[in-house]
Parts: C-alpha cells; structure tokens; sequence
C-alpha cells in the first residue's frame, strides 16, 4: 500500500511504498513502511471507518 507519511528523522512528508496494513497495541489500524531517503520506519494511524 502506497501511503504519505511525516518521517522524523527527515522531518517532512515521504511518500512511502509498500507499507503493510497492522494493528496496534490499542486496536487502532496502521500503516507501516520505510523512508526512502534515510531508512527510517514511517507509521500513519489510519482512520477508524
């Protein structure tokens, strides 16, 4: 899945490619991917519905 995300070690918006859909800890669902200037894990909370 194909998703922006906000990197913080690059402190702006990436666009991410093959990010896996999780689930957190809490219930919520998540999209997981990797930055592709600096490797760094970027996580976006996706809405509920």
């Amino acid at each position: 899945m194909d998703f922006e995300g906000y990197c913080v070690k690059c402190r702006a918006k990436v666009q991410v490619k093959a990010g896996t859909v999780k689930v957190s800890e809490n219930g919520r669902k998540m999209v997981q991917g990797v930055c592709p200037t600096c490797g760094t894990k970027v996580t976006r909370f996706l809405p509920n519905k």
